[in-house]
This record gives C-alpha cells, structure tokens and sequence, in this order.
C-alpha cells in the first residue's frame, strides 16, 4: 500500500491515532513512506496530503512544471535535508528542516528540480500542491537520478545521509 484511502467527512483533524497508524504503516511500507490524502477526492483542485517518512526513503529528484505548480511542505515531525538542483542535476542549494523550528516550513515555485532525504525516524510532512492528481502528469522525474527501487537510488540516499546528516 502507498497511500492509505481518502479522507471523507467535513474537518479533518489530525490525531496522535492517526499519526500512530501513520507511523505504523510508513516502518512496514517497502518504500517506507505512506500518503494520507487529506483532500477528500483525487480530483480535488487542491491537493493535501500526510506524507509518512522513514530514514532510507529514496524520493527521485523531480520537478512540478506549469501554471500554479507551486508546492508547501510543513515539517510536523522529525527532520529533513532538502536539495534543490539544477536541470543538469548539479546541486544549487540544501538546506534543514526540522520539526518546531522556523526551518519547518518551504513553499517552491513551479519548475524546480527537488528532493530530499529524512533523517529522523516518523518524519512527517503536510505537503499542499495544484490539483486535480495525474500521475502521468504530476511531475517530471530527473533524467539524471537512478531510479526508485534500483541499488543505485539506495547508493544515492545512503550518500547524501552520510554527507548531508
């Protein structure tokens, strides 16, 4: 499972529950990572998610491209080193987030290459982007990054922790 169902109901609140089954899910998940969509449809213009992240997660470098392809991350717990790259894959900045500091928050603007690594255990981020949610069109990946799943995109984590942690 990668992400759990859409929420349903008028308000959504988070919970120390639901932070315990997300937490649960994202230590069994072969990703370790779990999408908790909050938006309550897939087609939803707003998209609003729960992302559940554990040490080791590869997230290809990828860019959201187009009119209003912003995107917000909210750190609620643990700790990140964000990365943002060039289109020839060199890096250009990296920086910390932490939970409960003022570097728990970043909002970037469409057509920039990102990724990140997460450095501590049940890191979580709120993140809130463009809808509605295409997979075929939701992001480029980089040409240049390995491939999810592959030894090389466990390499490539396992650098940037060793460099950047």
């Amino acid at each position: 499972m990668s992400a759990f169902p859409n929420f349903s109901g008028p308000l959504f609140e988070l919970t120390e529950d639901l932070l315990a089954e997300g937490y649960a899910a994202s230590r069994t998940s072969p990703r370790k990572r779990i999408i908790y969509p909050i938006h309550r449809t897939q087609d939803a213009q707003v998209q609003r998610m729960l992302n559940f992240m554990q040490p080791g997660t590869y997230v290809k470098p990828h860019i959201h491209r187009g009119a209003g392809a912003s995107e917000s991350v909210v750190l609620i717990s643990g700790a990140l080193q964000y990365f943002i790259f060039n289109a020839e894959g060199g890096l250009i900045r990296t920086f910390r987030m932490r939970a409960g500091t003022a570097s728990a928050v970043a909002d970037m603007d469409p057509d920039v290459w990102h990724s990140f690594v997460v450095l501590e255990a049940d890191t979580v981020i709120f993140e809130c982007k463009k809808g509605p949610y295409e997979a075929m069109s939701d992001k480029d990946f980089a040409p240049w990054a390995p491939d999810e799943g592959t030894p090389e995109a466990a390499d490539w984590v396992r650098m940037m922790e060793a460099r950047y942690a």
